[in-house]
């Protein structure tokens, strides 16, 4: 399905869900539309209650709200509890329409209804958003198997890979095997904290029609998943490279941390361009190695490719991360625990794994820069030493 046949068919659904664009003959109904109906209004529940989770619901609860015929009035959003000065955090953001401890500041529609019973917020879901900090999944997964029927949908917003002495698997792919459901995945140029107050963005969703598509109106496809995300300041493209969306996702973590090692040292913006460089070449290479079925163009031409390797680098956790503890000479888990509120950094999990990937394979030579990272995450290598362990590439 083409960007302008996704976009002429959400038009039809929108004029299906308002009675009163029939009226005015501006989209008149044809059978195509028609046969679009949804035979019931979605429903749409999110895993994960943190500041990118929260945003995520925000942005479907929205959607829920302006299209209550195509999706149910509820957004489930599995939070897992933790108490507050004394409170249940659920309770807060249900009572306060705040996430006071992950996305303070930021007023949640009404129907987002925090839950902290993951089988109770899964329950009936026709699509279930994955988006947690990825190192919980497998005991996630454990909780849900054998709740999900096969013909529910999923989008992983997670970062990471599945690795084992086998190889690596991507997060949408271990997801579907374990629970026998088809997954996408959503990844973009997206700082939760900006896309939460509504500053535009945009981003990218990669799906796969599945082999059981029940038809429009029946299942979940591109133009549901438009009209479930798409907002006026979060815009939406859907493309099919699922495999590239979700290794650019979960690598440009990892580059980000190396930003964020030379930044600590006051080198300027050229070494973090240079980084930059070097780690896109790697993503790349990464992807066509271990995913060949991985489109090149998904790198440059989408919000998930290069430009979300530019946004990550230019402000997020993992450059934190990486310059306190340069700054400070901190490790890794002492910088996550001083700077993020209880989140983690992707970029630490993933180096990790994907260290462990590359000397599994015996490739670890022909990343340097990710070699370098995990050397000096750990301790074993000083940052000032970066520039000559990448001098050949």
């Amino acid at each position: 399905m083409s960007s302008l046949q996704a976009t002429n068919r959400l038009k039809q659904i929108s004029q299906i869900l308002d009675p009163e664009l029939s009226s005015t003959g501006i989209l008149p109904l044809t059978k195509f539309s028609l046969e679009a109906r949804p035979d019931h209004p979605y429903k749409i529940c999110v895993l994960g209650g943190g500041s990118w989770g929260t945003t995520i619901t925000k942005i479907i609860a929205e959607n829920c709200l302006a299209r209550p015929r195509l999706f149910r009035h509820h957004v489930q959003m599995y939070v897992y509890e933790e108490k507050i000065n004394g409170e249940n955090l659920t309770d807060i953001i249900n009572t306060r329409r705040e996430n006071v401890k992950y996305l303070p500041g930021v007023k949640l529609p009404r129907n987002i209804v925090a839950n902290p019973d993951i089988l109770k917020t899964v329950e009936g879901a026709d699509l279930i958003v994955f988006n947690f900090p990825h190192q919980h999944l497998t005991s996630i997964l454990k909780q849900l198997k054998g709740h999900v029927p096969h013909t529910t949908r999923g989008i992983s917003c997670l970062k990471g890979l599945e690795v084992n002495k086998d190889g690596c698997k991507l997060l949408s792919s271990h997801i579907s095997d374990e629970l026998g459901i088809v997954c996408g995945a959503l990844s973009g140029a997206n700082l939760a904290p900006e896309i939460a107050k509504e500053k535009w963005s945009e981003t990218t969703i990669a799906y796969k029609l599945p082999e059981d598509y029940r038809g429009p109106g029946k299942d979940i496809d591109e133009v549901i998943l438009k009209a479930v995300f798409h907002r006026p300041y979060f815009h939406v493209n859907i493309i099919q490279d699922v495999a590239g969306v979700s290794v650019a996702g979960a690598l440009k973590n990892v580059v980000a941390l190396a930003v964020g090692f030379v930044e600590g040292l006051g080198w300027g913006d050229n070494a973090k361009s240079a980084i930059m460089r070097v780690g896109l070449l790697e993503i790349v290479k990464f992807s066509e190695t271990f995913f060949p079925e991985s489109v090149s163009e998904t790198f440059t031409k989408e919000s998930a490719g290069v430009a979300d390797l530019i946004t990550t680098c230019l402000g997020g956790r993992n450059v934190k991360v990486g310059k306190y503890m340069a700054e400070t000479g901190a490790d890794a888990h002492e910088a996550e625990r001083a700077l993020l509120n209880g989140q983690s950094s992707q970029g630490i999990v993933t180096i990790t794994e994907v260290h462990e990937l590359l000397s599994n394979v015996g490739k670890l030579h022909e990343y340097p820069l990710f070699a370098a990272t995990y050397k000096i995450t750990f301790g074993s290598e000083s940052i000032e030493n970066l520039p000559n362990l990448l001098s050949k590439v």
